[in-house]
């Protein structure tokens, strides 16, 4: 069975039990604030001012420091990252409170303890003075944190609640496949550049430990390999080749499989445009020695490019059933 005859609008009638609209409203307004977080903290990071401020949970003992230097871009991480946790809270027990979902509760449970959890690393990574592995565990949580928070806005909307179930036909797997490979690899990716930013604490170093690209040191393999050379091979070449090959495996499935989604077809289409902004980004941070404004927009943009993937892989495991295969 093919879909290029599925032209029209794809829409059943709500569910009795759909949850209440301000719950969806709330997850998207989380997801917004998420973002605008994810850009502070990578502007603490690539502004080196993980350390401006040397105490916490508060800044210089108070709550309100003066904001000059490096305290303007940590201090602010706080704030926002402070006003995000409480949204999340609600957000979290207003789910709680209101999904009939068994799984959606519990994924409201999991972003509630992956912020406070969240919290804790952060203040962590300022009272041991940047140490990169907790350092990384912060920022890979951050990613997968804000996982449970787009994947809150979609289950909740009404697009999810109204999506057509439709025959889990070959095209379909490989659609499943290739999302969930991509999100994978998107999501070690992403470990491995969090990983490689904070190697050398303050310094942070890492970015640049191959100074070049497409080539390393002129060549195609670096003559030689330290652990920062490794880590930065890793993630510049080897993980971005794999991740642009999976995208566009995944955003070819997805327009062949069932164009006349919106929600799927605009996800595809989102997700190539990031991929292709991600990879402009990455080769600006190299060729300009890690400018502030490319370097942050770099990080904040590949968890767009994360979240955008596990839409994809969400919508290709909603839409499709085995069940409905059996019965057709």
């Amino acid at each position: 069975m093919t879909f290029s005859a599925l032209e029209r609008p794809l829409r059943l009638p709500a569910k009795p039990d759909a949850m209440p609209p301000g719950v969806h409203r709330l997850a998207q307004l989380t997801t917004f604030c998420t973002v605008i977080l994810i850009v502070a903290g990578a502007l603490v990071t690539t502004t080196k001012s993980g350390l401006a401020v040397p105490d916490w949970p508060l800044s210089f003992g108070t709550l309100f420091p003066e904001m000059v230097g490096g305290v303007r871009y940590e201090h602010t991480h706080r704030l926002i990252a402070g006003s995000v946790a409480l949204l999340t809270l609600v957000l979290g027990i207003w789910a709680v409170r209101t999904e009939p979902r068994r799984w959606v509760r519990i994924l409201a449970w999991c972003a509630m303890g992956g912020v406070l959890v969240q919290a804790l690393l952060g203040g962590l990574t300022v009272l041991l003075r940047l140490p990169t592995a907790v350092s990384a565990s912060h920022g890979t949580l951050a990613q997968t944190w804000f996982c449970m928070i787009v994947a809150l806005a979609m289950v909740t909307s009404p697009a999810w609640q109204t999506a057509p179930r439709l025959p889990l036909t070959a095209s379909a797997r490989w659609l499943r496949f290739f999302a969930v490979a991509t999100t994978a690899a998107i999501w070690l990716q992403l470990v491995v550049g969090a990983t490689m930013r904070h190697l050398g604490g303050e310094g942070k170093t890492g970015g640049l430990a191959i100074p070049d690209f497409p080539t390393a040191f002129g060549a195609w393999i670096p003559p030689v390999f330290t652990h920062a050379i490794a880590v930065n091979f890793a993630h510049t070449r080897v993980g971005a080749l794999i991740v642009l090959i999976l995208s566009l495996a995944t955003v070819w499935c997805a327009l062949s499989c069932l164009s006349a989604f919106a929600p799927l077809r605009d996800a595809a289409l989102r997700l190539a445009l990031l991929v292709g902004l991600q990879l402009y980004l990455g080769m600006t941070v190299i060729w300009m020695a890690r400018p502030v404004l490319p370097t942050s927009l770099h990080v904040a943009n590949g968890a767009l490019v994360l979240v955008t993937s596990l839409v994809i892989t969400l919508w290709s495991f909603r839409l499709f059933s085995a069940e409905r295969e059996a019965r057709s």
